[in-house]
């Protein structure tokens, strides 16, 4: 499986210029490439290929006084970033075919040198390597000083130097890992979990457990707003605006980066404790047009069921997810009668059959866990709610309505 693996680069005044030159090389080979493009659209011409590209661009674009400057940089980075815009226009004309899953994507825009992320990639023909005190050799570049939070678990094929918002500087490994490594890593078991994702609680597990929501956003609110409003009232192209910019991008990564480690320490609990997870598929672009929608994003769900998805798939779990539409919150998991849609002030509820008192995100978490099939009994036959009569208000096929997850 192939992963990447990010870490903290400390780059020199000699260095953070060679690389701000990488980054603006690579833009302008990029932005080349595209006008290229568009100019054989525009002229009812078939696209340039990438080999015709890779000559005009690079190699004769070097001989002449308007681009000399592009030998300045190791030919690598600016093969990568034709790369990245012929990868750029794969994607688009795959999504107008409708041959691409997830939402449209759009034909590749013009970089610009005020985007606040850069990125630079080297190959292994690149030649880089890592020293044996540990820095990060780039051809062009030098020895750059790396803050190392783990070893790898093989020899990178590839990485990627990344400038982010608030100016700091991470190189991104892409690392091949072993299956059978992983394997060992995680020994199988006999437990499964169903999670019931929320608001009020991050996550409600099926054995009962709660686990609170940091709320990472609402707590660095008081900050974030400060810095955004400083950020208003500097002048635009002023050297006091772009260091109110940056301190305004730390105090928003800050919250970012604390969120993605409770995702990422929360996941491999999870996929370590358990062969299989259910989970529900969360239709989280329409919550965000609500008034949750700030609490949803602060939550991050998508996120987390990635994080799942992918660990599960690395260390040989299960991951089930169940239909946005299955009325976990309405069935009672003891008998299975559907007892309705109720107000998410609810949060506890009596089932009207067999009177069983209910919490509502445990009881979800349940009824996730039955509909994925996870729920077996001792002879491993699977587990559910004994069959009843449906009730008047139940027959016909119309579709569950949809009610905000709030917890």
């Amino acid at each position: 499986m192939r992963l990447r693996y990010a870490f903290r680069l400390y780059p020199d005044t000699g260095q953070r210029t060679a690389l701000a030159k990488a980054f603006g090389c690579a833009r302008v080979v990029f932005n080349d490439a595209v006008r290229a493009r568009e100019d054989a659209r525009k002229a009812g011409q078939p696209f340039p290929r990438a080999a015709e590209l890779s000559v005009r661009l690079i190699t004769e674009a070097k001989r002449t006084a308007e681009r000399s400057w592009l030998g300045e940089v190791s030919a690598v980075v600016l093969q990568q970033s034709l790369r990245d815009a012929e990868t750029a226009y794969r994607t688009f004309f795959a999504s107008l075919k409708g041959t691409r899953k997830g939402p449209r994507a759009g034909p590749p825009r013009f970089k610009s040198r005020k985007d606040t992320r850069q990125s630079v990639r080297f190959t292994a023909n690149a030649r880089w390597s890592i020293t044996d005190s540990g820095r990060l050799n780039l051809p062009k570049i030098g020895a750059v000083k790396v803050k190392w939070s783990r070893a790898l678990p093989a020899t990178p094929t590839s990485v990627t130097v990344i400038k982010d918002s608030a100016g700091r500087y991470f190189a991104s490994f892409v690392i091949d890992t072993d299956p059978a490594a992983d394997a060992a890593r995680m020994p199988d078991t006999d437990r499964t979990i169903g999670i019931d994702l929320g608001l009020t609680h991050f996550a409600v597990l099926s054995d009962g457990t709660k686990i609170d929501s940091p709320r990472f956003l609402r707590r660095a609110e008081k900050k974030l707003k400060k810095a955004q409003r400083e950020l208003s009232r500097k002048q635009k192209g002023s050297k006091n605006r772009e260091k109110a910019r940056l301190k305004a991008a730390r105090a928003h990564v800050k919250a970012a980066d604390a969120r993605h480690g409770f995702h990422h320490q929360l996941s491999t609990q999870l996929i370590s404790e358990n062969q299989g997870i259910a989970v529900e598929d969360l239709s989280v672009a329409q919550l965000a047009r609500t008034r949750l929608a700030k609490s949803v994003h602060d939550a991050g769900w998508a996120s987390f069921v990635n994080m799942l998805e992918y660990k599960a798939q690395r260390y040989g779990r299960s991951l089930v997810t169940i239909g946005r539409f299955e009325p976990t919150s309405q069935v009672c998991s003891t008998c299975g009668v559907k007892d309705g849609p109720k107000p998410l002030n609810v949060r506890e509820w009596t089932c009207t059959a067999c009177g069983t008192v209910h919490d509502r995100d445990h009881n979800a978490a349940i009824n996730v866990k039955t509909a994925a099939g996870l729920a077996v009994s001792a002879c491993g036959a699977p587990v559910g709610p004994e069959p009843v009569l449906a009730q008047r208000e139940e027959t016909g096929s119309h579709g569950f309505p949809t009610e905000p997850r709030a917890a």
